[in-house]
């Protein structure tokens, strides 16, 4: 009898990190299913295998019966879900704290053992960033169920379809000033596919289980940040800081009119987002990270001239304007 190749459930896998994940997982041998509340919308996960080999499945994590229905008979699961602002029944509590513990739970008593739980640094159940609060209630929801799991919790995340260097450099496109909250708070920016190696590891070889805070090479300020995408994308732009004070204000004003809107005015920025900029978001110094998974980070410099080429003056004709430059030099 030929042996049927295991098979990992992926909840979040058509987001930023799942697909990632999804892709490794897929070359690495696995099938894989990505669970997700709109399979017609992750389609294109398909092509990340062979046929047959990664298929999206109807899953609401707010519900057992689809949740079980996504896990049975797969060997591993991971937890890739979060959001960085709520809009109508999906709630930080509900994403980041509920739906975490009902997969551990349902993954457990389906006799799945293998789990993988991406998180963030800054997890703290006293924060006063509901964001933060529910990651760290959405670690103990999952430890409580699954207490062998891998816990990733990778600092700000930088790749092709980041919302973070993507979303400044479209700004730069069109405006003068930058506007940046928190300009000295500190980031340990860590590329997408570097997270995904780390749960690809958890899964296919095993490490020892708990948290892993995974930071790339550098260490840098939001401000420093901004000047080096603006590098990047070869245009000049005032950064201006915005004080803390002002920013809370006008998060409090976006949310009221979001929530007025029912979601059909979003918020630029968010209260609970500007409480996050109040803190470093680093590597603790006595955290397990990247070292003890056997893996080295990507730094920033390799990876953001590759997407961020369309921001340029010339677009993408960017790289052919410089290449006739050294043809006539």
């Amino acid at each position: 009898m030929i042996p049927q190749s295991p098979i990992v459930t992926i909840f979040g896998g058509s987001g930023f990190v799942g697909r990632y994940i999804a892709r490794r997982m897929a070359r690495a041998g696995w099938r894989v299913r990505v669970a997700v509340r709109r399979p017609n919308e992750a389609l294109f996960v398909r092509t990340y295998g062979v046929v047959g080999q990664v298929e999206p499945v109807l899953a609401n994590i707010r519900d057992d019966a689809s949740v079980a229905a996504a896990i049975a008979g797969a060997d591993a699961v991971v937890y890739s879900v979060g959001i960085l602002a709520p809009s109508g029944k999906q709630t930080f509590e509900a994403v980041q704290a509920e739906g975490a513990g009902r997969v551990a739970r349902l993954a457990a008593e389906a006799g799945v053992t293998r789990f993988v739980h991406i998180s963030a640094i800054g997890a703290d159940a006293n924060s006063p960033s509901r964001y933060a609060r529910t990651k760290a209630e959405g670690e103990a929801n999952v430890l409580a169920h699954q207490p062998d799991a891998v816990i990733l919790r990778p600092s700000i995340v930088f790749g092709t379809e980041d919302q973070f260097f993507n979303r400044f450099a479209a700004m730069a496109r069109i405006s003068p000033v930058i506007p940046v909250i928190g300009p000295d708070t500190r980031f340990q920016p860590v590329f997408v596919d570097d997270i995904a190696a780390a749960a690809e590891k958890a899964l296919v070889e095993g490490v020892a289980p708990g948290v892993y805070e995974l930071g790339g090479p550098e260490i840098a300020t939001f401000r420093g940040l901004m000047d080096r995408m603006l590098g990047v994308i070869r245009r000049r732009r005032l950064v201006l800081a915005v004080p803390f004070g002002i920013a809370k204000f006008q998060g409090r004003v976006f949310d009221i009119l979001s929530r007025a809107s029912g979601g059909l005015i979003p918020a630029p920025v968010t209260y609970d987002q500007v409480l996050l900029l109040e803190r470093d978001n680093v590597v603790s110094p006595d955290a397990r990270g990247f070292g003890d998974l056997g893996l080295s980070p990507t730094a920033m410099n390799s990876e953001l001239a590759d997407y961020l080429t369309p921001y340029r003056p010339y677009g993408q004709y960017a790289r052919i304007t410089d290449s006739a430059k050294d043809l006539r030099g």
